[in-house]
């Protein structure tokens, strides 16, 4: 089989994106916080069960997957009896037809299980266009979604449409083919190749489960890379492992993302605070968001030194997500030393952002992934039995520590 879309390892790995191969503290809270805090439940008991932001647009496709059929494959956190599914043209130049979609729970590899595949409608209608820039939500269906499985997200695209909207670095692999609507097909068989990356879906919201979300909102270390491809071992997946359905776990995690600076064509995204609307302050039912950001910023090119200018985008994201009634979560950034770009002046940085996150009272309350993960014998570095081999990314054992730092009751 061949793969999909592979953005190039030289590219990835020049943005921090992919890998060479503690004593453990709660969260803490925050006393001086006036904001109220108060479940957010979804208009009509929505909530979301499982997302993916939206980063780029797949380089060298002007012409988008006309007559293909993408099977995604997307793990839920929690479940329900109704599911609508988010889909996305962030990226897309000219108006994006989707001439079929479908949602199944999955079986074995491009597999539905039998009975469960249901096409999906936009307004009444089987197709939808999606002016560039927009997303498109469907209409209910009625599915029994379990919580912690895979469901499969099938799109079909009819004609050419311009530059196609993914998710690269999904630590999961998917299916498609080139050859016309087999959307509705539950057997896997028209499916013979794989991608590693997700297209045009960006989320999955669940009806009559979870009390409400968990946004994640981060990079590299959010979206899980260093973590097993197809096993769901990111920290938020282990986090959504710990309530057991209670609450959605949404993942707005990108691959070399930054608080600060857009980086042209490497596939990472919008800066946080330009996403932030799109990927935290526009999904239903969001009652805490956690953010893990701003290593990027300090350790690529051009380097961000100055901790002030990332603590101020703190600020503005803590402000934005308090105004729509939203409990905010910082995490300490986690220890680098040893990655290839490690030098004296930018662990200052981050230890200045550190301190800065734990004691200026701006957040709710602290996560400290930095003690959870770091090394006793040298705080500096990761400890070895959490590292994924890089000294930037944890490995699953590292992603299942973060998750264990995070106190349930401060959710």
């Amino acid at each position: 089989m061949r793969r999909f879309v592979a953005v190039s390892a030289a590219v990835l790995a020049g943005f921090g994106l992919l890998t060479t191969s503690g004593s453990a503290t709660s969260e803490s809270a925050n006393p001086e916080s006036a904001l109220p805090v108060l479940a957010q439940h979804a208009v009509g008991g929505w909530t979301g069960t499982w997302a993916a932001a939206p980063a780029a647009a797949v380089p060298n496709t002007p012409d988008g997957y006309p007559n293909y059929s993408i099977r995604n494959v997307v793990h839920t956190s929690a479940g329900g009896g109704r599911a609508r599914v988010h889909l996305s043209n962030a990226f897309g130049a000219a108006p994006l037809t989707f001439g079929h979609v479908t949602v199944a729970v999955q079986g074995t590899g491009p597999d539905a299980v039998p009975g469960t595949l249901r096409s999906l409608t936009f307004g009444g209608s089987p197709s939808v266009v999606v002016p560039a820039g927009a997303e498109a939500l469907s209409d209910p269906v009625n599915l029994r979604v379990p919580a912690d499985t895979n469901l499969l997200v099938t799109t079909y695209v009819p004609a050419k449409s311009g530059p196609v909207t993914f998710h690269p670095a999904a630590a999961q692999t998917s299916y498609f083919t080139r050859d016309g609507d087999f959307a509705a097909s539950e057997s896997g068989a028209p499916y013979t190749e794989q991608t590693s990356v997700w297209h045009y879906v960006s989320g999955v919201d669940v009806q009559g489960g979870a009390e409400a979300s968990i946004v994640t909102l981060g990079d590299s270390i959010t979206d899980g890379v260093g973590s097993a491809t197809g096993a769901n071992h990111r920290w938020p997946d282990y986090l959504a492992d710990r309530l057991h359905g209670r609450f959605g776990v949404l993942n707005a995690g990108i691959s070399a993302n930054r608080l600060l600076l857009d980086v042209p064509g490497s596939g990472a995204g919008q800066n946080a605070l330009s996403r932030f609307d799109r990927d935290v302050l526009s999904v239903g039912g969001v009652r805490t968001l956690i953010v893990l950001e701003g290593i990027n910023d300090i350790q690529q090119t051009p380097h961000q030194t100055d901790p002030a200018a990332i603590t101020s985008a703190y600020r503005q994201l803590v402000a934005q997500a308090h105004a729509r009634g939203i409990r905010v979560l910082g995490g300490t950034l986690t220890p680098f030393k040893g990655w290839r770009v490690y030098d004296e002046t930018l662990e200052a940085t981050r230890q200045a952002v550190n301190d800065f996150l734990r004691t200026s009272g701006v957040f709710d309350g602290v996560i400290d992934f930095d003690a959870a993960v770091r090394d006793p014998a040298d705080p500096l570095r990761m400890l070895p039995a959490y590292d994924s081999g890089d000294h930037l990314h944890p490995g699953d054992a590292g992603y299942e520590r973060m998750a264990q730092a995070i106190r349930l009751d401060r959710l």
